[in-house]
């Protein structure tokens, strides 16, 4: 593609072009604009190319050869990555004798191996060059590219879905959230309806935790930047924070995580052996500071809520407690019918803190855990966090996609970092264990991707508004009214809705994704029943009022749909 581009429009220059989950992308400094029809010229390009088979070959050269060759063509963004790489030698690819690029490859052996069917140009986009506003502006090309034309018709079929499930568009349509830009980018404001979705998320989170044996805590959302500074994440995590501020000679920073702060409760006094493991657990809001580039609806934001928890244990009990956030993990996720996972297991990187013996302790507990549970999982080698060896799981939406929710993460530096402490049998003092764990991610996240998964028809349980009902005229409302007073007495999240044609309120209800809507007239009203309409069930015909709650209710304990 970037070979067609530069035949195209010989003074654009090319930056970097990587491979991503779907496809691909390039970026270019360019002068004009491109535009979505110069997509199909640049694709027209591409075919004439890969019909003329041309063999690519790599070709190994000194820095110094790679920098002449690079000055000569006057790529200034080559020269950059160039000295970006840290590795010999040098690698070029050539197609043909009419195009070359540093890569590290590796390629098909001609162009003609690629399928000009299975290959598509998507859409344009600008792009700072290495994500930093202060650079210059460039032209991003998206692509994906298969192996076959099915392949891509099954893909654009899935990105049409996706499309229909965009949870930025549902969110406003469903008026669930909102981004003000008033307020500032990537800051949510939950509306009532998407309140209530959290509020029962929140719940169940609570609920199932304290079951496990967990202790809720509540921590501030600020704190002395010394406590960043002794945690480290000052030194390898600034340019993520916001700025700090200063109170009274003091600077405070918004809390990026919640560890330091779970931390000091475990740090109130001095533990024993016996009080291990103290498991402790907080849906934490967080600020991090995320270029407004990258900000994209729930899905990267810059304050957010995680479902936290931390377990300090003793070397002997990761396994068990490692087992433990596994089987709470499963019982938490399949509660929204996300039953299938990707698991990962990541074992130590080359820099890394704590000695060969307990990693391998650690890794060996995470392993065990994963097999006791009869999980399949893949290795990640060298994939681990530096401090501890980590599980990640993806689970897999409606409609096929990855989203990475869950992690567990085996710590021996913070507990190094902040003199953690227990009183062993033998009244010694040592080091405990911490684990890491988030099962949801965070809230905001994982409700965009519940909206995608159920498009947003979200089952009863969940649904913000449970069962409304529609008076055919207005001498039916105090019926209605009396009718919605019991159903919120049983704990059903009902409402009215009036003051319009029927087959309005009707489209109404049907837009706005209510499970259960009941139509009211002069016969309901003298038999004190509904009729009732489902938007799975299709019509469920005249029932009383009781009779009507029990099904909702049932739907609710179970799950399941009406």
């Amino acid at each position: 593609m970037a070979m067609a581009v530069q035949k195209l429009y010989p003074n654009a220059q090319v930056t970097i072009g990587p491979w991503i989950e779907k496809g691909f992308y390039y970026d270019f400094d360019m002068e004009d604009p491109l535009t979505e029809k110069d997509l199909k010229k640049i694709k027209k390009e591409m075919d004439r190319i890969i019909s003329r088979n041309f063999p690519l070959r790599r070709e190994e050269v000194s820095r110094e050869e790679a920098r002449r060759r690079i000055e000569e063509i006057k790529e200034p963004y080559k020269l950059e990555i160039l000295d970006g790489i840290k590795t010999e030698p040098i690698t070029i690819y050539h197609i043909g004798d009419e195009w070359w690029d540093l890569c590290a490859g590796p390629h098909v052996e001609t162009t003609g191996k690629l399928n000009k069917k299975a290959i598509e140009l998507e859409t344009v986009a600008g792009a700072y060059w290495r994500g930093d506003e202060k650079n210059k502006m460039l032209q991003r090309i998206y692509g994906t590219a298969w192996e076959t034309e099915e392949q891509l018709k099954a893909y654009q079929v899935q990105k049409e879905e996706a499309k229909r499930r965009d949870h930025r568009r549902l969110g406003q349509d469903l008026d669930l959230f909102s981004i003000q830009e008033d307020a500032g980018g990537g800051l949510v404001f939950w509306h009532p309806k998407g309140s209530t979705v959290r509020l029962l998320v929140e719940d169940l989170w609570k609920r199932m935790h304290v079951q496990r044996g967990y202790n809720l805590l509540f921590t501030p959302h600020v704190a002395k930047a010394d406590l960043w500074k002794t945690s480290g994440h000052l030194d390898f995590y600034r340019e993520n924070m916001f700025d700090q501020m200063e109170i009274e000679e003091d600077f405070y920073q918004l809390r990026p995580m919640n560890c330091p702060y779970h931390i000091q409760v475990y740090k109130s006094r001095l533990r024993s052996y016996r009080d291990l493991p103290f498991r402790v657990a907080e849906l934490g809001t967080v600020y991090r500071y995320e270029k407004s580039g990258t900000l994209h609806g729930l899905f990267r934001v810059r304050g957010f809520t995680q479902d936290d928890a931390h377990i300090f244990c003793l070397p002997s009990q990761i396994k068990d407690e490692i087992r433990g956030v596994l089987d709470l993990t499963e019982e938490l996720l399949s509660q929204f019918g996300f039953n299938k996972y990707e698991v990962y297991l990541s074992t130590r990187p080359d820099k890394a803190v704590g000695s060969d013996d307990i990693w391998e302790k650690a890794t060996s507990a995470l392993k065990e855990a994963l097999e006791d549970k009869g999980w399949d999982y893949v290795y990640d080698e060298g994939g681990g966090a530096f401090y501890g060896p980590k599980i990640d799981l993806k689970i897999e939406d409606a409609i096929g996609r990855k989203w990475q929710c869950s992690t567990i993460q085996v710590d021996f530096n913070l507990p190094e970092r902040f003199k953690l402490l227990y009183v062993d049998s033998a009244t010694e003092r040592k080091q405990p264990i911490m684990i890491h764990r988030a099962i949801l991610g965070s809230l905001e996240r994982f409700f965009g991707i519940l909206i995608e998964n159920y498009a947003g028809d979200f089952p009863m349980w969940l649904s913000p508004v449970q069962a409304r009902l529609l008076p055919v005229t207005d001498s039916e409302v105090p019926y209605c009214q009396t009718v919605v007073k019991r159903l919120k007495e049983l704990g059903i999240r009902a409402e009215m809705e009036s003051g319009e044609r029927l087959g309005k309120l009707i489209r109404n209800a049907e837009v706005q994704k209510i499970p259960l809507m009941a139509v009211v007239g002069p016969k309901e009203v003298e038999t004190q029943t509904l009729t009732v309409r489902t938007r799975h069930g299709g019509e469920l015909g005249t029932l009383a009022v009781e009779e009507v709650a029990e099904k909702i209710l049932s739907a609710v304990a179970s799950r399941s749909s009406l």
